[in-house]
C-alpha cells in the first residue's frame, strides 16, 4: 500500500471512530461499524489498530494535543485580560471543531483509564500554556503560585462544560462572560503585583 493511501485510511479510520464514539460512546460502537463507516476493509482497521482501544488512544493522542499550542501567539504584552482571551477562544474554538473533545472526552472520562490518562495530560498542558501566556502578558513579575492559581482558574472555567438543560447553556462561554471572568482574574493578580 501506498503512504498515501495508508495515511489516508488511516485518518479517515479515526474520523469514523471519533464520530461513531461521540454519538454511541466508545463500548456501544463496534469495529465493523467503524469500518464500515470509514470504507475500509475491516482487516485495514485491524492492520493500523489491531484493538479498538488503540484507535481510541490514537484519537487522544493525535487529536487532543495542547501541547503543541504556542503561548507566545496568543500573549499581548501588558493586556493579560486579552491574553486570557485569546487562549481561551482557542480552546473553545477546537473544542466546537472536535467531536474528540466536545463528546468522548466528557463521556468516557469516567469509564475508560486511557482517557482519564489522556484528558490529565491535557490539562497539564493547558495549564501550562495559560501559565506561560499569562506570565509573559504581565507588566511585571507576580508571585508564580498566584500566576498558577488563576491559570487554574482560567482553564476551568473555558473548559467547563455548559449544562444543557439551562437557559444559560450557551452563555459560560460568550464573549462577554469570558471577558469579564478574566478582568476579575487579572484583577486579582494585579493585586498581587509588587508596590
Amino acid at each position: 500500500m501506498r503512504d498515501g493511501a495508508g495515511v489516508h485510511a488511516r485518518a479517515r479510520i479515526l474520523d469514523a471512530a471519533a464520530t461513531l464514539f461521540a454519538a454511541h460512546g466508545f463500548d456501544g460502537t463496534s469495529t465493523a461499524r467503524i469500518a464500515r463507516a470509514a470504507e475500509v476493509p475491516k482487516g485495514l482497521l485491524f492492520y493500523y489498530f489491531p484493538a479498538k482501544p488503540e484507535i481510541l488512544s490514537a484519537l487522544l493522542e493525535e487529536r487532543l494535543g495542547a501541547d503543541a499550542w504556542d503561548p507566545a501567539a496568543m500573549t499581548v504584552p501588558g493586556d493579560p485580560t486579552q491574553t486570557l482571551v485569546n487562549v481561551g477562544d482557542r480552546v473553545l474554538r477546537d473544542h466546537a471543531a472536535s467531536d474528540v473533545l466536545r463528546e468522548i472526552i466528557w463521556h468516557e472520562s469516567h469509564t475508560r483509564p486511557e482517557v482519564r490518562a489522556a484528558l490529565t495530560r491535557y490539562r497539564h498542558a493547558l495549564h501550562n500554556t495559560i501559565t506561560r501566556a499569562l506570565a509573559a502578558s504581565l507588566p511585571a513579575p507576580v508571585d508564580a503560585d498566584a500566576v498558577r492559581a488563576a491559570a487554574a482558574a482560567w482553564a476551568a472555567t473555558i473548559t467547563a462544560r455548559p449544562l444543557e438543560a439551562s437557559d444559560d447553556a450557551g452563555r459560560l462561554h460568550d464573549e462577554t462572560g469570558l471577558r469579564a471572568i478574566a478582568r476579575l482574574l487579572v484583577a486579582g493578580l494585579q493585586a498581587a503585583l509588587p508596590a
